[in-house]
This record gives C-alpha cells, structure tokens and sequence, in this order.
C-alpha cells in the first residue's frame, strides 16, 4: 500500500462536514437498540448450540477466518438469512473499513430508487442562432446530459440528424455544453496518481466512451506487434478523432514472450506516452487512458463527424459554455435506462457509472448534479429506510476514494431491504455470477469460485484496492438464502482471497476446505482491464 504523505491529513474543513453530512444521521437509539437486540439474541443462540448446525457452520467459519494470511488484517463478516435478517454468523460485524467496489451496491439501490429503473440520460444538438436556408448563423451546441454510455457511434448519428434537418454550414463554432452538473470532474479524495487509468475517469456531463463496456471519459489504443523484433508496434486510438498527442514508442519484442506494455498520461493535459513492448506475432493488446476536459474531446468528435456529413463549421471548436435559453433543438440522442446500465455498472464494477449516477441524483432530487448533493440524497435514502443500523461514510459512489467505511452489518441490512424493493430483480441481476464465464454474466467473479458449490449460486459484488479485498451479496442454498458480506483491509502478506472464497464455499454448502494460494494477481494497475476489481 502507498504510504500517505503527511500532508493529506490536512483535510479541509469543508470535506470534513461534507463526509459527516453524507454519512447521515444516526439512527434513533430505539431502532438501533432493538436492531442490535435482534441480533445479539440470534447470534447467541448460534453459539450456544441451539441450532448444531448453525454451530457447526460457525465453527467451521472461526477456523477458515484464523488464516494466517489474515494476522494483523482487519476483517469483518456478517452472513444472514437472506429473508428474515435473523443472523447466521458474526465476526466484527460493526467495524468501520474500506468498502472498495462493494459500496456501488449501495449507490446501484439508491440510483434505482430515487431515479428509478426507467430513467434515461439524453444528449442534445441545438442551433444557437437563425437559420438562413441551410446556413446556422451561430454556434452548434453539444449539450451533455450526464450520460456514462455515450459513443463516437451516437456522435455520428447525431450528426448525420443535424445534416437530414437541412443545416450545411455553421458560422459560429461547434461548443460543448456540460453545465447539467457542477464542473467538479475528480473525486473527494482519489489518488492523484490514479488519474491517467481508465478506472479514475474525470466525470463530465458530457463525455465519450469507446465500447460497451461504458468507462467514460476514455480513449482506447489497440497496440499490434510490427513484422519483425525491433521494430515499433503499430499503435491505433479510438475515437480517431480525439485530440490527444501520442509520444514515445511501443516495440516489437522477439516472439513468445508476454505484452509489456505502459500507457500512461500526462497530467494537465491530453498526451499520451507510450512505452514497452509487445512480442511479434501476438494478438493486439488494448489499453484504456482517461482524457482531460472530456466534454471537449467529444465537442472535437462531434465535429469531425459533421465534416464527414458535409457539414462545415467556420469557427471550429470552441471553449465550452451553456447553450442559450433559446437554442433550437436539432437532434437527440437517448442512452439505455438506469436498469439496464446497471448490468455493466455491477457486472464490470464500472466506476464512471457509479459517479454519473451520483451527480444525476443530486440533480434529480435536489436541483444540483455534484458530489456533495447527490451523497446527501443518497445517505437520505439509506436513512429513511432504516439501512443506518450502524455509523458509516460515503465519499463518492464507485468506492474509489479512501475516505469511505462501511460495516458488514449495515451492508446486510441493505441485502434484505433490497429483496422487498420492486427493482429487486434488476439489481440481483446485475450482480457478477460466480464461475459463469460470460462476461456480463459472470463479471468480475467469472474466474472465481469454478467448480465449486458456490458456482452458479453465488450473486456478489467485489471490491479490492491495495490491501483491501471485500465480497458482499447473496448464496443460495439448499433450504434458504443467505446474505453475506466480507470485509478485509490491511492485509500485507499475501492476498486473503483464497479465504474469502474458501469461506462462501462454505456457505454454499460445501467443505470447509483450507484455502489455497491466491491467484497471481498483477503488480502494478495499467489501461489494460481483468478480473481483477481495481477500485
């Protein structure tokens, strides 16, 4: 884990009451005492031996959780019977720890909640100025509205719209309009060293995207080996047309070897280095970089696909602004629901998603697309709800930033809230599959937990970060349903993955076998995408 330079513990005193404001009130002590209550009284009768089989699965929990692997971590494990809440199993289930990606189930319910499974993000072209004939004397604006799924194919219809509408030139400029929320574009507290990577985009409500994998306010290199060792790798990006400068070279490594390629960013700006190597005759490699100001870069793609169009634009394209309140509506273009985003938000642990659902929130609910305004409505919604069973803190809503804690036990109540909520299904759905290889089935657990009794049964959202590995969701079983949340941090010899799994093996029904070596996981974060859950 990177050690935190002595000053960042010098936090603003306008983030401290924001983190306080958005961790909500506490709940009444009446309703947290008789939570607790519940608990404690479900919890003794399992350790009392009231239930053999309850004893027996608790012993066999206590030994899987005595690991080496986890000395001096912190962990945290609350299992319920997913129906009822009554408490199976209990391991610190109220200390305070680093959620990682588990806390986009949080955000995942409040979105579907409060905006609802139907809501939409749409993107406007509107003509700023009269039309002479087939002339627009103005600007032509491109007015974001906040989606996370648009692509340089939706650029392109938009203007093939513009054209059929009749307009062939443009006097003014082509302007980038993101003035849906707040021109705050990076997180309370991420890591300003996360910045180039496609998992720490800047958010816009106006950005690109490059696939259907939706990571917004990113490019895309396709890296192919050249004919012979030595020489440079043919490097191609996407959107062709986005305004970024790439420098430096990638190689052509003699072949067998494995892809050692770097793309990174420089920040403040829009160049791309390039570096390593790619052995010949291998497939191409991808790798995914973030953009700076992504609303301009989808203004500059925007452009060149009105040229393409046989659309001229005298005055290029222009610093951003918002559109006059009497700009004329030329085209729009409609994004997928909130529903049916999920499937990529919590299949793929999509942190730009997580973010654009936060801002839309608080524009939504309180009039203002920012951070600090969709948190509040989010920790409203969890408070209304009775999910505050113990103190937590939400920064943001992928789980990027450090300054979140949960508890295991108030992920459990959100577990059995959900399944009496009418978007239940959408949500369930949208959990990554143990073991099911399909990538928007299986997501970020396609690779975990094959052949095992947890395959097929499992429905569970990851999280991991430099020494935090979490895993919260849902197990059938034989006779019920269990809820399950585990959290471990500060972890430094060796990964405890194998021991989470070993742990939801045992849920599933099966053996309580020791865990084995985790996976080689890689060592250092780049564009290129896994299984592995960078938060």
């Amino acid at each position: 884990m990177r050690p935190l330079p002595a000053r960042r513990w010098c936090v603003p005193l306008v983030t401290l009451l924001t983190a306080l404001f958005v961790a909500g009130p506490a709940p009444s002590r009446p309703h947290a005492e008789a939570r607790a209550d519940a608990w404690a009284a479900t919890r003794s009768d399992t350790r009392s031996g009231a239930d053999p089989a309850g004893a027996e699965l608790a012993a066999d929990l206590d030994r899987l959780l005595a690991d080496r692997r986890l000395a001096g971590a912190q962990v945290s494990v609350e299992v319920t019977d997913a129906a009822t809440g009554e408490v199976v199993y209990q391991h610190a289930p109220d200390a305070l720890l680093l959620p990682a990606s588990t806390l986009k189930t949080v955000t995942a319910a409040a979105a579907l909640e409060l905006l609802g499974p139907d809501h939409r993000f749409a993107t406007e072209v509107l003509a700023a100025g009269p039309r002479v004939g087939g002339r627009l004397d103005g600007d032509l604006v491109l007015r974001g509205g906040g989606d996370p799924s648009l692509l340089p194919a939706d650029l392109d219809e938009l203007a093939h719209r513009v054209a059929a509408a009749g307009v062939t030139e443009v006097t003014g400029a082509v302007r980038a309009d993101a003035t849906r929320w707040d021109d705050v574009r990076l997180g309370p507290n991420w890591a300003w060293d996360d910045q180039p990577y496609y998992y720490s985009p800047q958010i816009s409500a106006l950005t690109l995207t490059t696939d259907t994998d939706y990571d917004p306010g990113t490019v895309r290199l396709t890296v192919t080996p050249g004919g012979e060792p030595g020489r440079p790798a043919a490097v191609r990006l996407t959107p062709a047309d986005a305004p970024v400068r790439l420098t430096g070279r990638i190689d052509t490594a003699p072949a067998g070897g494995a892809p050692a390629v770097d793309v990174t960013r420089r920040l403040g700006g829009n160049e791309i280095v390039l570096a390593g190597s790619v052995p010949a005759g291998a497939a191409p490699t991808e790798e995914w970089v973030t953009v700076d100001d992504p609303a301009a870069v989808a203004a500059s793609v925007f452009a060149a696909a009105l040229a393409r169009h046989g659309v001229t634009v005298g005055g290029g394209v222009a610093a951003g602004r918002a559109a006059p309140a009497d700009a004329a509506p030329l085209a729009r273009h409609e994004s997928a629901t909130v529903g049916e985003l999920t499937v990529p938000f919590l299949k793929l642990s999509n942190n730009g998603i997580a973010e654009h659902l936060v801002k839309e929130i608080g524009l939504v609910r309180a009039g203002s697309g920012s951070w600090t305004a969709g948190l509040a409505e989010v920790a409203a919604f969890v408070h209304r709800n009775g999910l505050d069973t113990t103190v937590a803190r939400q920064s943001d809503g992928s789980g990027l930033s450090r300054h979140n804690l949960m508890t295991a036990r108030r992920f459990a109540a959100l577990l059995e809230f959900a399944r009496g909520r009418p978007w239940f299904r959408v949500w369930y759905d949208a959990l990554p599959v143990a073991g099911d290889p399909r990538r928007m089935v299986g997501g970020t657990l396609a690779h975990r937990l094959a052949g095992t009794a947890a395959e097929g049964r499992v429905h569970a959202k990851t999280g991991s970060m430099t020494g935090v590995d979490t895993l919260t969701g849902y197990v059938e079983g034989g006779a019920r349903t269990l809820a399950f949340t585990v959290l471990c941090n500060n972890f430094a010899d060796g990964s405890p993955r194998p021991v989470i799994d070993a742990l939801v093996v045992r849920l599933a029904g099966g053996p309580a076998v020791p865990p084995g070596p985790a996976p080689a996981h890689p060592a250092v974060r780049t564009g290129g995408k896994s299984d592995l859950d960078w938060t």
